[in-house]
């Protein structure tokens, strides 16, 4: 389970734990896979649905290849990696059909965590990567105000996972910043406070540590299998030699 209590005197972040990887080096050749292309009307790259491991995938969602990171949206690699990576992926990967990519939270950060993950989650599915991206490309924005955080507010409510994450979304501005994008203030509270979406976060959290060891982020997951890779460079030699080429 999630543990809310973070060492709230440290909410000023411990970034070395945004280091995923060590895993395969991927470097086994697997046999050219075949371009799959979508169906009429539509792209591979607009395709996404929410999935039953509590993550959003994108692409053919057969794709012979599939692509999953844990990731966490305060973490500076992942950030680099969204900026850097995510269009020449869509574009080289997923947009053929042979490569489905899928994101899962994974709460590197325990209660810092808990808000950006879960209001990402509050939205149709075709705004998620969308929001994910934006999220991202203002992190900085978001960390500079730790510091501003009422420790003792947090402190007497540890134990309510749902009101923590409250009291950070207003905090570093998470609750503006959806609500400028389509969330209304209840809503997001209501999202923030949602038990069922905190134990579905906990419980993906709890199969990538289990199944995959993720201990990091961002950690990448190519067909069942923890690959040695936190970089678009890493990631698509993985995904070339799985058959993508």
């Amino acid at each position: 389970m999630i543990k809310p209590t973070i060492a709230l005197a440290t909410l000023t972040l411990a970034l070395a734990a945004c280091s995923g990887g060590s895993g395969d080096s991927g470097s086994t050749s697997g046999d050219p896979v075949a371009a799959v292309a979508a169906p009429s009307g539509s792209s591979w790259t607009e395709t996404v649905a929410k999935t039953n491991d509590g993550g959003f995938l994108m692409g053919n969602p057969n794709a012979p290849i599939k692509l999953v990171e844990y990731g966490s949206r305060t973490c500076p690699t992942c950030a680099k990696f969204d900026s850097e990576g995510m269009e020449p992926l869509k574009k080289n990967f997923i947009s053929t059909g042979k490569v489905s990519y899928e994101f899962r939270d994974y709460p590197v950060h325990g209660a810092l965590d808990l808000a950006p993950s879960l209001l990402g989650t509050c939205v149709e599915p075709s705004a998620f990567f969308p929001m994910l991206d934006q999220m991202m490309a203002n992190q900085q924005t978001f960390l500079d105000k730790t510091g501003d955080l009422p420790q003792q507010q947090l402190q007497a409510v540890e134990n309510d996972p749902g009101k923590v994450a409250t009291i950070i979304a207003k905090g570093l501005g998470y609750l503006d910043f959806v609500k400028a994008r389509g969330l209304s203030e209840p809503q997001a509270i209501a999202c923030l406070q949602d038990p069922a979406r905190i134990k579905a976060l906990s419980d993906s959290a709890e199969k990538g540590s289990s199944e995959f060891q993720v201990g990091g982020t961002p950690t990448f997951i190519l067909n069942g299998k923890k690959i040695d890779a936190n970089s678009y460079q890493g990631v698509s030699e993985a995904l070339m030699a799985a058959g993508a080429r």
